[in-house]
């Protein structure tokens, strides 16, 4: 037994004009909701409450090293040294359609418009609520595991860098993903359901860089259904079963199962380039097994799901055992490692190779400087300076055979461009070991690390340990490729940013932690260099909210465009109504509902809500228009099985007014359709 505790919030964040991030693609910004985001946590403490582990997943692109030192921050002033560096995993789903803007490194900075609060605080304060949910819901209980293969659901979208790896050690699996999803189910001792973590790897970027609506994706819907059924009732985001789709080692995995295509010719590019005979690489793009995205989320993720309920129906192994905790932070570019006993190679300063600015089949490369477009903007003049600084001659031969685009390692101003100071961290549940990685690991470098994970228990007297890996964990680091698939500098290889040595470095440092778990030492182990928090000021290219503004004649709330009469099951209810900027609402709370969609109770005379904006049902789109104008449109994709009767769609917003002092205020407002019938 244990003491478990599970906790879901909200973690949307600013739905209108920030960056999407995942694609690195400037055009991609957000212009409404698809679902929201949450935070998902779970607590298993001993029955003694000595000893406490905490798993977050959330569903962002990636925990970024700012995310997690204001998380440990605030629960440190909550919490004492309940919750520390060293037994809480923050994972990210790696959801390529949430709102950017929660990092510290200029990189990201850069592709993200600046440092966004309202987004960071989002992030940060849904993944502390989670926690608190948690904390405050421990009940005694059971844990159990179990583990299957999921099918068509992922292809290796770098199969020419997996077939640089050994012959005889790619002989050893059936295939160029790792398939197999592990489970965690959680029960109370009466046998009440709490929630489970799943994790398997698979890209959740089903939704591509065209998308312009916030939304969890594949694994998203995944854990949108599981916890539907078990939620009976209640509107998304509701109710107390907690279910996780969590990241893995999904560096070189597609959800896009079709395989790449030009999308000018139609005919295939699945070649060592990915690039078509006209138009190039722009051209090669990835496809779902859908219609078009929204059908490739629902497939694919209803697949991740399906599996899920299977294992979870059928898990009867009873995780058992102390808990325990490793953490390091390590300074990622001066590692060396011992290949063997005459050999010592070191990790590289961060740099990004050639290959990066391509992007993946998944998404073409959206980083493209043009010159001339910089000028006159306080953002860019302020780094524009950078991208003249030159690779040093130690950096180009570290990372040989990259060639070297962004020498971020070299880059300081206005602060570094890349991450030195990276988290380590493994936690054990009993027989299970979570190994928190900072980044995206290939299928292969993720079975390295697990095996040799494995083994380090093993030799100290744990054997049979069950090692799974969380991806995009505590800090962001990009790609881990194999040394065999760095060799031939795709995109995956060109985004290692420590140079061919990566995974070398990462498996000493990780069996190092597994030994000291193993052995009971953790005490023992060194800290490391504590990570910097730099003082980023409040300059973003985020548009500044403006006092919203009406059509003449008309106010907030307004229907322009009106219902139809009738429609039937399948078919898509529309409605446009004068709107306001999402951005006031989210200034205002941390879970703002755009929509309701409800329906009406002859013996009651009154409406009750079936849908809210969680749903995958309900699609929010705002439109900007000029001079503070703004319209709302919202869907509702009639699902099977709705019910026939009367029905209407409502929309919650808040409009910005200037006040006389020059302050600004936003004032909630709502709009509702006329009624519809569903025959």
């Amino acid at each position: 037994h244990y003491l478990l505790g599970v906790g879901r919030a909200d973690c949307t964040g600013p739905v209108a004009e920030i960056p999407l991030m995942g694609y690195a693609n400037p055009d991609q910004v957000g212009g409404g909701l698809l679902t929201h985001l949450y935070s998902r946590a779970f607590i298993v403490a001993d029955l003694d409450d000595s000893r406490r582990v905490v798993f977050v997943s959330a569903d962002i692109g990636m925990v970024s090293q700012r995310v997690r030192l204001e998380v440990l921050k605030k629960l440190k002033s909550k919490y004492g040294d309940l919750y520390r560096q060293d037994n809480i995993i923050l994972s990210g789903t790696h959801t390529h359609s949430g709102p950017a803007g929660y990092f510290q490194y200029t990189l990201f900075w850069i592709t993200s418009k600046g440092l966004i609060r309202p987004s960071l605080n989002a992030i940060v304060n849904g993944i502390v609520k989670s926690i608190d949910i948690a904390h405050q819901n421990m009940k005694r209980g059971k844990l159990f595991i179990n583990r299957g293969n999921v099918e068509n659901s992922q292809i290796n979208r770098s199969p020419f860098s997996y077939l640089e790896n050994p012959a005889s050690e790619r002989s050893r699996y059936s295939s160029d993903t790792d398939k197999e999803m592990v489970m965690l189910k959680m029960v109370d001792e009466n046998g009440q359901e709490l929630g489970l973590i799943s994790w398997f790897a698979v890209h959740p970027v089903s939704m591509n860089n065209t998308n312009r609506l916030v939304n969890s994706d594949n694994v998203g819907y995944a854990s949108y259904l599981f916890e539907q059924e078990k939620n009976k009732g209640m509107l998304p985001g509701e109710g107390s079963f907690v279910a996780a789709f969590a990241s893995s080692n999904l560096g070189d995995v597609s959800p896009n199962t079709k395989g790449p295509f030009c999308v000018n010719t139609g005919e295939s590019c699945n070649n060592p380039q990915s690039t078509c005979p006209v138009g190039g690489a722009m051209m090669c793009m990835a496809m779902g097994p859908g219609t078009d995205m929204f059908d490739s989320t629902r497939i694919i993720g209803q697949n991740i799901y399906l599996k899920a309920r299977d294992l979870y129906e059928k898990a009867s192994q009873e995780v058992t055992g102390p808990l325990s905790s490793a953490h390091q932070w390590v300074n990622m570019s001066d590692v060396s490692v011992e290949l063997n006993a005459t050999h010592m190679v070191k990790t590289c300063k961060p740099a990004l190779g050639h290959s990066f600015a391509a992007g993946t089949i998944d998404g073409v490369g959206g980083l493209n400087f043009t010159q001339g477009s910089v000028e006159g903007d306080p953002f860019w003049d302020e780094i524009r300076d950078q991208l003249l600084g030159k690779p040093s001659n130690e950096t180009k031969a570290c990372h040989k055979p990259k060639p070297i685009l962004f020498s971020t390692g070299e880059m300081t101003r206005p602060h570094p461009w890349h991450p030195d100071i990276v988290d380590v961290q493994i936690a054990a549940i009993g027989s299970l070991a979570i190994v928190a990685v900072p980044g995206e690991f290939t299928t292969m470098s993720g079975r390295r690390l697990r095996e040799a994970v494995k083994r380090e228990f093993a030799s100290h007297g744990t054997p049979r340990m069950d090692v799974v890996i969380a991806g995009l964990c505590n800090v962001y680091t990009h790609y881990i490729t194999t040394y065999e698939e760095y060799q031939v500098q795709r995109y995956e290889a060109a985004s290692t940013i420590y140079g061919p040595h990566t995974l070398s470095a990462y498996i000493q440092l990780y069996r190092g932690l597994a030994r000291a778990i193993a052995t009971n030492t953790v005490q023992d182990l060194p800290r490391g260099p504590e990570p910097p928090v730099f003082n980023i000021g409040n300059v973003t290219l985020v548009p500044p909210l403006v006092a919203d503004r009406v059509p003449v004649n008309k106010t907030f709330g307004d229907v322009l465009q009106e219902v139809r009469q009738q429609y039937r099951v399948r078919e898509v209810v529309e409605v446009t109504f004068v709107g306001a900027n999402p951005r006031n609402s989210a200034e205002n709370a941390t879970e703002h509902n755009f929509l309701t969609v409800e329906s009406y109770a002859n013996i009651s005379e009154s409406w009750y809500a079936v849908q809210n904006d969680a749903s995958w049902d309900t699609r929010f789109y705002w439109t900007k228009g000029l001079f503070g104008r703004s319209n709302v449109t919202i869907e509702w994709h009639i699902p099977h099985g709705t019910e026939p009767g009367v029905y209407r769609i409502r929309y919650f917003g808040h409009y910005r007014k200037k006040l006389p002092n020059n302050r600004a205020v936003s004032i909630p407002f709502e709009g509702t359709s006329s009624a519809f019938e569903i025959t």
